[in-house]
């Protein structure tokens, strides 16, 4: 449908998952994408499967110098920046008493502070270039509630919640729309690894965690990546132009608000 057609996005963690449907799923609709990860390699491979349209780039949101490069990158190649998907994020599990300062500051350093900065980072060429941009946040229905053995990783994801909430409402005087999506539970390598990680913590056999979760998504399966971008379209459209600081649930009935 071309709906994003002439548009420059960058979408972050973008080699796998979540991220790379998004950036395939731009492509189809028009938009020149730049597909970020901090995996070089893994963005390449990425960028070639999705084809022309899609160029990859390095990116460690932990680091100001490498999101100023890639923002600055974006804007030398496209021209312009439209569109950001702050897609990077990292998980991790453990009782409260056994919480180590490395992975509360590991996935901080991530999920929250690099959502923060690549945000201000994109706003800032937005606002100099005019005409506005859409941001685009990834939270998760962790951010919604919290759970016994996720309280870091739930709290990064509010944190992501309320960030979108204040950003929103900001940067709308410069024609800025920042809205997230909260996914529910996703195949792909994500839940393979989070399975395995409660399988040691709740003494559950491989899959069995899944299993458990799976049978309470009302919609009664997974998504896959792909039952995310209809949202990521709509959101980074003109159709969303009138919504503002919003968090849309896309997780199968998981979660009403």
């Amino acid at each position: 449908m071309n709906r994003l057609e002439g548009k420059s996005a960058l979408i972050t963690g973008a080699g796998r998952g979540i991220g790379r449907a998004f950036a395939a799923a731009y492509v189809r609709e028009g938009a020149r994408v730049a597909v970020a990860d901090i995996n070089p390699g893994t963005a390449e491979a990425a960028a070639e499967e999705i084809g022309e349209g899609a160029y990859a780039l390095e990116l460690d949101v932990t680091r100001q110098d490498s999101i100023d490069a890639a923002v600055a990158a974006v804007a030398a190649r496209a021209g312009k920046l439209d569109i950001l998907v702050n897609s990077a994020a990292l998980f991790d599990a453990a009782p409260v008493v056994d919480i180590t300062r490395e992975s509360y500051d590991k996935l901080y350093a991530v999920n929250v502070a690099g959502t923060l900065f690549t945000m201000q980072a994109a706003a800032r060429q937005m606002i100099a270039q005019g005409g506005g941009g859409k941001i685009i946040n990834m939270a998760s229905q962790a951010g919604r509630r919290g759970e016994p053995l996720v309280l870091v990783y739930c709290s990064t994801k509010a944190a992501v919640i309320s960030m979108t909430q204040s950003a929103g409402l900001n940067l709308i005087s410069h024609g800025i729309n920042v809205n997230a999506i909260a996914p529910g539970v996703v195949e792909g390598d994500h839940w393979t690894h989070v399975d395995a990680m409660f399988a040691r913590l709740e003494g559950k056999s491989p899959g069995q965690k899944k299993a458990e979760v799976e049978a309470g998504v009302p919609a009664g399966r997974f998504a896959v990546p792909g039952d995310m971008t209809g949202m990521a379209i709509f959101l980074a459209g003109p159709e969303s132009d009138y919504v503002v600081a919003q968090c849309y649930n896309v997780d199968g009935g998981q979660w009403m608000s």
